[in-house]
């Protein structure tokens, strides 16, 4: 309270005058006058500043609301949940294989088509891994996984030899 006090009496290199003298349009000469509500005279400028300061947290509140909800309708947009059953076609993406042989460049960004196997909550999918992949652990998060979207068979004819 005290430090409260000592800090609204001293003069600051900002404004000239007190913060008291702005809020209130008196210095308080005990720590208790400045709890009086009776001597205290607010300052028509001060009044002013309030309402213009009130009115810019309220614009300022009305635009973070509105901010975070064009994140948020933003976001769920492009992060839709997959909805992957059991018995599915996925694909894995290879970004953490190193195990998979020749250039980083040239690598399938995907492996697959591997069959869900096991769903583990929302955010978790089990699959059956080929040969080559068998020293990978079977579990992946689902961001790692995309479901396999098989191509029309007139164009792509050897696509429908391979499952």
């Amino acid at each position: 309270m005290v430090r409260i006090f000592w800090y609204r009496k001293s003069i600051h290199s900002s404004t000239n005058p007190t913060p008291a003298i702005l809020e209130k349009g008196w210095n308080p000469k005990l720590p208790q006058d400045s709890l009086r509500k009776d001597l205290v005279e607010i300052h028509p400028k001060a009044d002013s500043l309030k309402l213009i300061l009130e009115k810019s947290i309220n614009n300022e509140l009305g635009f973070k609301e509105d901010s975070f909800a064009y994140s948020k309708d933003k976001w769920d947009r492009s992060h839709a949940t997959p909805d992957f059953k059991v018995g599915d076609l996925v694909l894995v993406s290879t970004t953490n294989f190193n195990n998979i042989k020749g250039c980083k460049k040239l690598k399938d960004s995907f492996s697959g088509p591997f069959f869900v196997k096991a769903l583990y909550g929302e955010n978790s999918v089990e699959v059956e891994l080929s040969e080559e992949l068998s020293s990978k652990h079977p579990t992946f998060p689902v961001s790692l996984i995309k479901p396999y979207k098989s191509g029309d068979p007139e164009k792509f004819p050897l696509k429908s030899k391979f499952p």
